[in-house]
């Protein structure tokens, strides 16, 4: 379903240790929600366990909990970290995008 780079994985395992989430229960939570300049926008947080109706997806020992709503839109989606001149963060490649803005975390679908 969603596919985490090795760097990707490698700040998600920092922020988990930062927030004293460990890896048996807590993961990261990937979501869409509607809003953003083009329709989407994207979400992630670490959270200590996964919800009822969560799809969870163990990407390389790292716990990945998606909603249902979310779920439909973000199947082979690729995350990854990026650090250049202009600051660091968290990209997506979405194949399910159909169009997006210059921010990076909008999308339409």
């Amino acid at each position: 379903m969603v596919v985490l780079t090795p760097v990707a994985a490698g700040e998600v395992v920092k922020f988990m240790e930062a927030e004293g989430v460990t890896a048996e229960k807590g993961g990261l939570r990937v979501s869409v929600m509607p809003g953003g300049c083009s329709g989407f926008k994207y979400g992630l947080v670490i959270e200590d366990a996964q919800a009822e109706d969560d799809i969870t997806v163990d990407v390389g020992g790292i716990k990945i909990f998606v909603d249902p709503f979310s779920a439909q839109y973000l199947s082979g989606t690729t995350i990854d970290y990026v650090s250049s001149m202009q600051g660091s963060g968290f990209t997506f490649k979405n194949p399910n995008s159909t169009g997006g803005c210059g921010c990076g975390s909008s999308f339409s679908a």
